[in-house]
């Protein structure tokens, strides 16, 4: 039972890890599940610390990920509206256009938002530059997170199941 909750976790968490790259799902509340999914399975104090070690990580992940960027963009003098315009015309752009249609869309949104509050298409495509820096930090901070999490997961998950 505990090498089948193992790879069924591991699977879990590699579909996480993969959705943070291909952006479409909950990545790293996928990789939180799968240790949760193993947790459940081994039900040991081990398997609950490290249960609770992921939860921080991942916490700290997402408090990150939104504190970093945020400031990177504030620093730029970009509002968190353009942002907003951007993740809207992002999530229209991922059912518009399969696969890449996420970035498009951002893209497109932050860059229609500047081009409303500047005026000017050079600033406006600078501006779109440091949103969409400031968005592929974000992911690479919640890809870091979710590996931190898998990987320690690992060290002592195979360990156990062997």
């Amino acid at each position: 039972m505990e090498l089948t909750t193992t790879i069924l976790a591991a699977l879990v968490m590699a579909v996480g890890i993969a959705g943070l790259i291909v952006p479409a799902l909950p990545g790293l509340l996928l990789v939180l599940g799968g240790v949760l999914i193993w947790a459940l399975g081994n039900s040991g104090p081990t398997a609950w610390t490290v249960f609770g070690i992921a939860c921080v990580l991942a916490a700290i992940g997402y408090v990150v990920q939104y504190v970093v960027p945020g400031r990177h963009l504030g620093r730029a003098g970009i509002p968190k509206r353009s942002s907003l315009v951007g993740v809207i015309f992002g999530v229209i752009g991922f059912f518009v256009i399969p696969v890449i249609g996420l970035l498009v869309g951002f893209v497109l949104g932050v860059f229609v938002a500047e081009m409303a509050r500047q005026h000017r298409t050079d600033e406006a495509w600078r501006s779109t530059k440091v949103a969409v820096k400031a968005a592929l930090m974000s992911v690479g901070i919640e890809l870091l997170a979710a590996l931190i999490i898998a990987v320690g997961w690992a060290c002592v998950a195979i360990p156990m199941a062997l």
